[in-house]
């Protein structure tokens, strides 16, 4: 396979595995902040998006640090990504809000 290909592949597969980690973060503050046991949320939530992140860079870079510089990169711009979504997001729920409220 043309190596430009598959760095582009890459650095997507990081950009997924960033939007996964910085998602499930966002998620898991959302709900953790009604739990009656938030700790519980944050512990397992934190052991379950690590392990997949260091699962996936491991086979995305099949021992390549150039590959894994690509991902690593794909995955930090899935945190701006991921940031300006749920920023949104949120913008609309409190239109809605006041909305509803009124």
């Amino acid at each position: 396979m043309n190596e430009n290909l598959y760095m582009i592949l890459v650095f997507a597969a990081g950009m997924s595995l960033g939007m996964f980690f910085f998602g499930g973060l966002w998620f898991t503050v959302k709900k953790a902040v009604t739990a009656k046991i938030p700790a519980i949320w944050f512990f397992v939530s934190f052991f379950l998006r690590v392990s997949i992140i260091l699962i996936g860079f491991y086979y995305i870079s099949s021992g390549s640090w150039q590959r894994l510089i690509v991902c690593i990169l794909g995955f930090i711009v899935a945190r701006f990504a991921v940031t300006n979504l749920t920023k949104s997001f949120e913008k609309k729920q409190e239109k809605r809000k006041v909305y509803h409220e009124t």
